[in-house]
């Protein structure tokens, strides 16, 4: 990668505009209207998802900078109880446990904060800018400097203010990567935050990237630039009515491989990563416990609650009606599956000929096959891992093929299932692979099962979906998970 020289801020550009969303857009559309749901229905349940939520983001932005490092099982407490000195021991962390909850309870701060601003509909200026830098480094005396000659040497650092000394990284290959010079940050600033309102009606996923790229090329402060640069992100879109930023440690190469494409001009898998982080936390925020609702109150006269009730079920029976619609989504795009799983198996049957002549069987499966309910262990073996319900009190559909060549056997399924513990109108569909050893060719039971998920990430519908619009991507995902099927059942071969 060539070096990088800094240039003035760049507005967004048509090809920022044109980065295909579509598979996303209609998920947090429906979100709007779910986290009202919510809200009303479980409000206990959704403050306590969204506390371990801005838990989470407190421990893993400290984790993405290298200021310190926490193991997981130790996060997972924290997260669930938290952030409490005796709750760390020695062993799960780098730095002394007193000092990781005092550095936590800032970040803690600042996001609260932010959520503070977003209720209150105060707007990003460079003074909350300020305040935020100030209470995330608030205990963090000193930091590194830059000069001209690129030597290093320790300075204070200065809470709540701009830079006065360049902070340009270099690689470990000598190669420098420089940031806005001091003199231009102030301008920067504005310019960005100008620019940051002009565009409240854009994309908000889109928008979110492209500020946070933009801010990371300013690098505004001496230090704490990344911490500052996601909890804005998390500001503007908490402001667009969706959920906090968490880019996880084991995303860290991922990210700043995005940031580093982004500053030659393609700002694509920074938002793509941004659409997948978002899409995830909805769907973790749909299939939190809500069966703790508080009884209603019983203060209105029996007719009036009776006639409430009546008013309300018959609104919300054609408000399943509407999410239900998805269904037939699923049925289409399970159509499409069967054309790209036949094409290929077909294909690969061509290039094992050479070994003998391969077997391949394809079914379909949903309640219009009366076998809805195979394949549910596995469906919910493969989400549980990412804290989503799966709902199969609601239909389910899934795609089988089998590959079979000699004594060994490829089983690969597509299923779309709805995700959430009420009927929320947003479908998954995720893929795995059962890889089957025989003990003969005429066996008809395996000595030896694997089962591999083939999709790292699920592909989301919803009842506002268009399947025109989604139709491409889908396919790419479906591309990718064959291609992972098939490379495990090809080196068993």
């Amino acid at each position: 990668m060539p070096s990088y020289k800094w240039e003035r801020l760049e507005p967004l550009s048509p090809d920022d505009r044109s980065i295909d969303l579509a598979a996303i857009r209609p998920l947090y559309e429906s979100w709007h209207t779910l986290r009202k749901q919510l809200k009303e229905s479980s409000p206990g349940s959704l403050t306590k998802f969204s506390a371990e939520l801005v838990r989470r983001l407190s421990v893993e932005t400290g984790i993405i900078e290298r200021i310190y490092d926490v193991d997981r099982g130790t996060t997972e407490v924290l997260v669930e109880a938290g952030f409490r000195e005796d709750l760390v021991a020695r062993s799960g962390t780098d730095v002394e446990p007193a000092r990781l909850i005092t550095i936590l309870k800032d970040h803690e701060a600042a996001i609260q904060l932010v959520m503070d601003c977003v209720g209150q509909s105060r707007a990003l200026t460079k003074g909350l800018m300020h305040e935020l830098h100030a209470t995330l480094t608030r205990h963090h005396e000193t930091t590194v400097a830059v000069d001209q000659f690129g030597k290093h040497f320790e300075v204070p650092l200065q809470h709540g203010k701009f830079k006065d000394q360049p902070n340009n990284p270099a690689r470990p290959d000598g190669i420098v990567h420089e940031y806005c010079p001091p003199v231009h940050v102030d301008a920067e600033v504005d310019r960005l935050l100008s620019l940051i309102e002009e565009y409240q009606e854009e994309d908000p996923i889109i928008v979110a990237a492209w500020s946070h790229h933009r801010f990371t090329q300013i690098h505004p402060y001496q230090d704490g630039n990344g911490r500052v640069g996601r909890t804005l992100t998390t500001m503007h879109l908490l402001q667009h009515n969706l959920l906090p930023l968490v880019v996880d440690r084991d995303l860290r190469p991922e990210y700043l491989d995005a940031l580093e494409a982004a500053d030659f001009g393609d700002l694509t898998a920074l938002a793509q990563l941004f659409a997948r982080l978002q899409r995830n936390a909805i769907l973790q925020a749909l299939s939190i416990d809500t069966s703790a609702v508080p009884a209603d109150t019983r203060s209105l006269s029996s007719s009036v609650i009776d006639s409430i009730g009546a008013k309300l079920a018959k609104k919300q029976q054609q408000k399943h009606i509407e999410y239900r619609e998805v269904n037939n989504l699923a049925l289409a795009l399970r159509g499409t599956a069967r054309l790209k799983v036949q094409a290929t198996l077909n294909a690969l049957k061509e290039s094992v000929a050479v070994l003998a002549e391969p077997d391949i069987h394809i079914r379909n499966g949903g309640p219009d096959q009366g076998n809805s309910h195979w394949y549910k262990f596995d469906v919910i073996k493969s989400s549980e891992r990412s804290g989503k319900f799966v709902n199969f009190t609601e239909d389910h559909y899934f795609l089988k093929s089998t590959f079979r060549l000699v004594r060994e056997r490829l089983v690969f399924v597509v299923s779309f299932h709805h995700v959430g513990r009420e009927l929320t109108g947003i479908m998954e569909a995720t893929s795995f692979a059962r890889l089957e050893s025989f003990e003969g060719s005429d066996d008809r039971e395996s000595i030896a099962e694997e089962f591999t998920p083939c999709s790292l990430e699920p592909f989301v519908i919803t009842w506002q979906t268009e399947q025109n619009e989604i139709r491409a991507a889908f396919e790419r995902w479906l591309d990718s998970a064959l291609a992972v099927a098939i490379k495990e059942f090809g080196d068993r071969l």
